[in-house]
């Protein structure tokens, strides 16, 4: 085992930096304000102009330097409205970045303090900083999958029965090389006009898919100006690398996630299973960042307002 610390200096963030950036709920206010207005400089609506913005005491506004008119970093953020403390919120925030394989609700709760209703609204809200709906894979080879999630297949093993609404089908695409970044989403069926929809919406043109012998992925090479080159590995025939053709990639993908779900989650409903495969895609695509993924929350729960 290797005893020593294999993440690059520049890549760590301890609890101890945690705590001493963020003592209090002011200094999170105030690097959710840097985050907006860098300097606290916005324009302001009733000066029609580039002003300067204070902090008012014992609230969470800042003012026009000019007429002072109030501003609000929290709005339209997951904090807003919210009486957990932000400083609670941040901590939260850390303890679902710092970890590898996820953290659950119960042991945010443990960790904070709250209730476990209070920790799983947090753990919701903040997961969905995690969501890379505008990802698109890059590189010319890509290997695409497809997996069942839940519940027990009626009448045995294998793929699930027609009509049978207990497992949930997911499609996974992963780049080759480079980033190795992946997309997985939950899907209604496994058709060739859902697969080749995706294939589409995610994969760069000219590129080539390296894919399983399911029958759906036919399609592929008659997208239309897509230019797409469909080269398929044998697993019926017990052939799992030929060359450069295999899925192992994003089925490692998948062992992660079923790991990761199954050790730490234990179950996930159909109703929020996309949220946790976007936390999974998170993680894997950004695991270059070492524990760099707390900053990059902050940054995106201050960025995305709704």
């Amino acid at each position: 085992m290797n005893r020593r610390q294999t993440i690059p200096k520049e890549l760590r963030y301890t609890r101890q930096q945690f705590d001493s950036e963020f003592p209090d709920d002011d200094a999170c206010l105030e690097q959710i304000k840097e985050q907006r207005w860098p300097d606290g400089v916005k324009v302001c609506e009733k000066c029609e102009g580039p002003r300067k913005h204070y902090r008012v005491s014992g609230r969470t506004a800042y003012a026009c330097a000019g007429c002072g008119n109030h501003i609000y970093p929290l709005a339209g953020t997951i904090f807003e409205k919210s009486t957990t403390s932000l400083r609670t919120w941040f901590q939260a925030m850390y303890l679902m970045g710092s970890t590898r394989c996820g953290i659950s609700a119960k042991q945010i709760q443990r960790e904070t303090g709250v209730t476990y209703k209070t920790a799983w609204r947090m753990f919701r809200q903040i997961r969905m900083l995690l969501a890379e709906n505008d990802l698109l894979l890059e590189g010319s080879t890509v290997e695409m999958d497809e997996m069942y999630y839940g519940g027990t297949r009626k009448g045995g093993t294998g793929r699930p029965m027609r009509g049978d609404k207990v497992k949930t089908a997911v499609v996974g695409i992963v780049e080759r090389g480079g980033k190795g970044r992946v997309i997985a989403k939950t899907a209604s069926d496994l058709t060739g006009a859902t697969l080749t929809g995706m294939v589409r919406e995610y994969v760069l043109p000219a590129s080539t898919v390296f894919t399983d012998e399911l029958a759906a992925y036919n399609g592929i090479p008659e997208i239309p100006e897509g230019g797409y080159v469909h080269r398929r590995i044998r697993h019926s025939a017990k052939v799992y690398v030929q060359g450069d053709v295999h899925t192992n990639t994003i089925e490692g993908f998948w062992s992660l996630v079923k790991r990761g779900i199954g050790g730490v989650y234990h179950s996930v409903s159909q109703k929020y299973l996309q949220s946790y495969l976007n936390e999974y895609a998170f993680r894997n695509n950004h695991r270059a960042c070492g524990n760099l993924i707390f900053p990059m929350l902050v940054a995106r729960a201050s960025q995305m307002v709704s």
